[in-house]
């Protein structure tokens, strides 16, 4: 590569992560200034965090709404790691005509927009009085067919001739998933794990149709109701975005070696 194309391509490269970065920059510097600041596009730290960090206190529960976020996203990935895992492991190592034609029919279940079986849901819901519930937001996303598909692909590099000897062993299927197939899908887990509990998370829609309580009110809700009303206070808007951001985005960097080893993983 000439010095030219080189200067090209890295400049190609730093215009490209300045704009990727530049949002989360100003998201910071929004938080520290007021409302009018904020209006006014001013990218210099500002001196209201303090007075935004109270007003945002004072207007919202916010310990409420990080407990409530935390409990439903965490109880979401917990489930949904064992019941995709085991499923995904099913669908490979009993395989057969029959699972393939099953997990045809779940993976055209990804084509299906959430909004079209929403209505249905709420009323099922409704009925069996598990509105204002855990278990009624965490149970129509504790298995979904994306999860599924790569845990099926990571079982397939999982070696069969190790499965026949624990067999003879006289170990059984579930003592083969959890002593063997789960140590050696770490990685898989990982990126199943940040993929969930970032969609749990980040999760409005349902929770704003299945959780009236006040006191069920999770992050996204809580930054929501902050645009309402006549005036929008922006640099307390910011502030809360940004708290209801920091999680998600430390557990990505926290396990973003894992989680690209385990999407590629799940591709091959």
């Amino acid at each position: 590569m000439t010095k030219g194309k080189k200067i090209l391509s890295y400049g190609f490269l730093i215009l490209v992560s300045v704009l990727s970065v530049f949002p989360l920059y100003w998201m910071v510097i929004a938080a520290t200034n007021k409302s009018v600041d904020v209006s006014r596009g001013t990218l210099m730290v500002g001196t209201a965090l303090f007075e935004n960090w109270k007003n945002l206190f004072a207007s919202q529960n916010v310990a409420r709404a990080l407990f409530n976020s935390f409990r439903y996203s965490i109880l979401m990935t917990l489930i949904s790691l064992l019941v995709c895992s085991l499923a995904g492991y099913g669908f490979e190592v009993f395989h057969d005509k029959a699972k393939d034609r099953v997990m045809s029919v779940i993976l055209l279940a990804m084509m299906v927009p959430f909004a079209a079986t929403m209505i249905p849901l709420y009323q099922m819901f409704s009925k069996a009085r598990l509105l204002n519930s855990t278990l009624g937001f965490i149970l129509p996303t504790i298995s979904t067919p994306f999860l599924i598909m790569m845990f099926r692909q990571s079982a397939r590099s999982f070696p069969s001739d190790i499965m026949e000897a624990a067999r003879l062993d006289g170990l059984t299927e579930f003592q083969i998933f959890y002593r063997m197939f789960l140590p050696t899908m770490r990685s898989t887990y990982a990126a199943a794990m940040t993929i969930t509990f970032m969609n749990a998370w980040n999760s409005y829609l349902w929770p704003k149709v299945i959780l009236s309580d006040v006191n069920s009110i999770t992050m996204p809700m809580m930054v929501a109701n902050l645009t309402e009303g006549y005036v929008t206070d922006y640099g307390v808007l910011m502030l809360s975005v940004f708290i209801c951001t920091m999680p998600t985005v430390i557990i990505f960097f926290l396990l973003q070696k894992s989680f690209a080893e385990g999407i590629t993983g799940a591709i091959k």
